[in-house]
């Protein structure tokens, strides 16, 4: 089978623009890949403003420096800073305001689920009818159904007397077409 020259060429330019899309990919990724060079250490930061915006600093104001957070620890020793003069996220915040604060928070969060549980509980206990309740329903409705079967069984015999004794208005008793005439 042989292939015209046109098309061959077509091919040929095919695979070539295949080829360097492929190239052009993996040269974008591995230029993507990089790592971004270490961050400066803690101890270059020389004030409270340009030490506290890295979560992995602590600014101490006893002893005016900058130091890696003791990720070990959840609130750094006090042999390294005292709680009131280390500053951490932002430089008005010492560390017992905000330890008080997300306290306060924590606890509030956790007082208003739990009262909401409680109202949604005993909302649901009082909207849904207990057993008393339930039975006294069926009874009723049980009772109410024997005084309607009493009441249709009581119509049916004045019904039979009446037509019995010619009391009936309507024409199916055999008297009837001589009142008529």
């Amino acid at each position: 089978m042989s292939i015209s020259p046109p098309a061959r060429a077509f091919m040929t330019a095919s695979v070539w623009c295949a080829a360097l899309l492929l190239l052009v990919c993996f040269v974008s990724q591995g230029e993507c890949q990089t790592t971004p060079p270490p961050p400066p250490p803690c101890s270059t930061y020389k004030n409270c403003d340009s030490c506290v915006p890295h979560a992995k600093c602590l600014w101490c104001f006893a002893t005016n420096n900058c130091t890696d957070y003791p990720v070990t620890w959840l609130l750094p020793p006090a042999s390294l800073c005292p709680l009131s003069q280390a500053r951490w996220g932002v430089c008005w915040l010492n560390f017992e305001a905000l330890i008080i604060a997300l306290a306060v928070v924590a606890g509030t969060i956790l007082i208003s689920i739990t009262v909401c549980c409680c109202c949604c509980c005993c909302k649901t206990r009082r909207s849904r009818p207990d057993r008393d309740e339930e039975r006294l329903a069926r009874r009723r409705e049980e009772i109410r159904q024997r005084a309607e079967e009493r009441k249709v069984e009581r119509q049916s015999r004045h019904d039979e007397i009446r037509r019995k004794y010619g009391l009936m208005g309507d024409s199916d008793h055999p008297y009837s077409k001589f009142e008529n005439e």
